[in-house]
């Protein structure tokens, strides 16, 4: 399998890498980025740093360049001539913004409210507890980034997917972002599966998070979640008002969606119109977990099919112990011209599991609108 590499983290050190981000700078750079998790912790979970990437030459090498401390969830975006990073303090910590104007070189330090602290989480494991792994998202002029509020119920397991509340934080482009009174905070929604139209669909232990907003066909708003059913290859479609105030739910509004379990992120190609995204596809009786990575289209987001296979495992392993040691997930992807470009969290050739990633790996599909020619209409 070819990529470029930017980081390998030897598993026995027991630190991981997660949250890829990747975007491309108005003075032609590319920007990459992601954090680490695993034995980095302090008292509330895991500390929350973040390195930062730099590639002068379309991604072929990349240059470590700097990093950031209480950054976790770390995802990037650009938006009146800065790049952007939102992320969390630390594990379920403070939702904070940082703005760097030299390229990803230096970053500003959220001190207080005018200076990038947007939200406050509760100490330790009390409520809120938030997550801010999705993509922000840039539509008629206003910034959207979905997040989750982690509800944990006391003398429960430590992470649940019926835990999570999802919801929006949205502001406008041209606003200071980096002030908390530019932003605009959703109504949370739970999933209640007791309002679930098809029987067996889901139970107690089924929820959603990790959001992704986009716009549909008609316009409107939607917030697509990933969803933890008794099926696998699900989504939900929540609708957002235009203002970022109001997010609601449909209980019939529950997609077929190729990777509907795991982290994705949702793209428009503005020159077919068509809707991608990169996901973990689960095949047959759970013959994939997250080994399997496929670009996935639709043109009006509720009717999915696969596009190709993106990555699998090469590595020799037998179906049963690849499903266990191998992940390609959390990609972070950018339309480049006739390319698509993707980060991806690997755990390839040496992790001690599927979800304890030991890579950060950058590849380009190359014209990817051939993949999109033959997509339902």
């Amino acid at each position: 399998m070819r990529y470029v590499e930017l980081r390998h983290q030897d598993e026995r050190t027991g630190v991981y890498l997660g949250s890829p981000s990747i975007v491309r700078l108005s003075d032609g750079a590319l920007l990459a980025s992601h954090d680490y998790f695993g034995n980095l912790k302090n008292l509330n979970g895991e500390a929350g740093l973040s390195t930062v990437y730099r590639s002068e030459d379309n991604g072929k090498t990349w240059n470590e360049i700097t990093h950031i401390i209480g950054a976790f969830w770390m995802q990037m975006f650009v938006c009146g001539g800065a790049v952007y990073g939102i992320a969390c303090t630390q594990e379920y910590g403070d939702v904070v913004i940082r703005r760097s104007l030299d390229g990803g070189f230096t970053w500003s330090i959220p001190r207080d409210e005018e200076t990038g602290l947007l939200l406050k989480s509760g100490p330790g494991r009390e409520n809120p507890n938030f997550q801010v792994t999705p993509r922000p998202t840039i539509l008629n002029r206003r910034v959207y980034l979905p997040l989750d509020d982690m509800h944990v119920i006391p003398g429960g397991p430590a992470w649940a997917p019926q835990y999570f509340h999802t919801a929006v934080l949205s502001a406008p482009a041209d606003a200071d972002l980096l002030r908390k009174e530019s932003w605009t905070l959703s109504n949370e929604v739970a999933f209640d599966y007791r309002k679930v139209p098809v029987p067996g669909l889901a139970d107690e232990h089924s929820g959603w998070l990790e959001g992704n907003v986009i716009a549909a066909p008609d316009g409107k708003l939607v917030n697509i979640v990933r969803m933890h059913l008794n099926q696998r290859n699900k989504a939900a479609i929540l609708t957002l008002s235009p203002d970022g105030k109001k997010l609601s739910f449909d209980c019939n509004d529950i997609i077929g969606f190729l990777g509907g379990s795991t982290n994705f992120k949702i793209s428009q190609d503005p020159e077919t119109g068509v809707y991608f995204t990169m996901a973990n596809e689960i095949i047959g009786d759970y013959e994939t977990i997250r080994n399997f990575l496929v670009l996935s289209v639709s043109r009006d987001l509720r009717h999915w099919k696969r596009a190709c296979v993106l990555m699998r495992d090469d590595s020799g392993l037998d179906p049963e112990a690849s499903k266990h040691y191998t992940g390609f997930q959390y990609a972070s992807h950018l339309m480049d011209g006739g390319d698509l470009i993707y980060l991806v969290r690997a755990a390839y050739r040496g992790a001690h599991n599927f979800h304890d990633s030991n890579r950060i790996v950058f590849r380009r599909l190359k014209n990817f609108r051939r993949f999109l020619k033959d997509v339902p209409q």
